[in-house]
């Protein structure tokens, strides 16, 4: 009795793909397998918005930064925009044609010119350090960022200024000159005292205002909180947190920025009745 060969199996195309197709399958349900296992290591997005909330908020250890290089720039930025603006203010309301036209000029340019292109502007055209009697000053970038922010602000508080002296009563002017004072005698004693109650509450806006801008300064390579969040998303590499981290920097703003609009809308209340 013989007995036949068995035949071997013939590969054929259609053999090749599935066995391709099993090996992709098998692939992809190992990655999906070590992704699950990486996820569940992975800490929440409560802790890890805990994790990073003291650098966005203070910046890296040993340097000053985050949401506190934010506020720190909004305050020195309104400081020299509010003394800068008191100067171009009263310039607004000189008696001089020659002062009161340049005065006009130097306003409305910095008023309606972009915040982020004056922030190019003095980021670009400032030095990296002074030289002063052969020692070298070193400018920061957030130096040089607050001096860009500072300049819209004082052709603002220029207006400001304009407005409140042009809101004295003009009896009071014809008051000061019958008593022999001289025009800067009645600004500084008797017209700008006024003018401080009628000023505050614009100001007031116009520092909030300020403050909710100064994100661009990372625009331009400062190390502000917008900075921080957005090293914070790339070192985590998930793309859920993108929302919950922004989610957590508008909180930081509107935590700050809310009082003074609150406080500002009761100052104009208080100053509309005893105007």
């Amino acid at each position: 009795m013989t007995t036949g060969s068995v035949p071997a199996p013939r590969l054929t195309p259609r053999w090749f793909a599935t066995a391709a197709l099993l090996c992709c399958a098998a692939l992809a349900a190992g990655e999906a397998g070590a992704q699950l296992q990486a996820a569940g290591s992975r800490p929440g997005v409560l802790a890890t918005l805990w994790k990073w909330t003291p650098l966005v908020l203070f910046g890296p250890p040993r340097e000053f930064g985050g949401f506190a290089l934010n506020i720190a720039v909004s305050f020195l930025a309104m400081a020299i925009g509010t003394l800068a603006g008191l100067v171009l203010g009263l310039g607004l309301v000189s008696t001089l044609a020659p002062v009161r036209r340049l005065s006009w000029l130097v306003t409305q340019f910095f008023r309606n010119s972009p915040w982020l292109v004056l922030l190019f502007f003095v980021m670009l055209l400032t030095p990296f350090q002074l030289r002063i009697a052969g020692v070298a000053i070193p400018l920061p970038g957030w130096l040089k960022a607050t001096v860009g922010l500072s300049l819209p602000i004082m052709a603002n508080v220029a207006e400001i200024v304009r407005g409140a002296v042009n809101s004295i009563p003009t009896g009071q002017w014809e008051s000061a000159e019958s008593l022999a004072f001289s025009r800067l005698q009645t600004l500084w004693r008797i017209i700008l005292p006024q003018c401080v109650k009628r000023m505050i509450p614009p100001w007031m806006n116009w520092y909030a205002i300020l403050t909710m801008a100064t994100p661009l300064i990372s625009i331009v390579g400062v190390n502000d909180a917008m900075t921080l969040t957005q090293d914070a998303l790339a070192a985590e590499q998930r793309s859920e947190l993108l929302i919950p981290m922004y989610t957590l920097l508008l909180f930081f703003f509107f935590v700050y920025c809310y009082p003074i609009a609150r406080w500002t809308i009761q100052l104009e209340r208080r100053y509309a009745v005893r105007n």
